[in-house]
């Protein structure tokens, strides 16, 4: 079987009207990527808050 190529012009007005199927979040989904945000943020945080008091370990003798 040989398949045809498209022209560049169609293969755009294909891509335009194809269908857009997007996934709603459920419930879960939305909290599951709160918990992750804010687990992220929080160790953003700790991790700046522990290399602070590093350096204020190294620089008091």
């Amino acid at each position: 079987m040989k398949q045809k190529s498209q022209s560049p012009a169609l293969k755009e007005a294909n891509s335009l009207f194809k269908q857009i199927v997007e996934k709603t979040a459920t419930d879960y989904e939305k909290t599951q990527q709160a918990f992750h945000t804010n687990r992220e943020r929080l160790k953003a945080e700790r991790l700046a808050r522990e290399a602070e008091q590093r350096r204020q370990s190294h620089r008091t003798p």
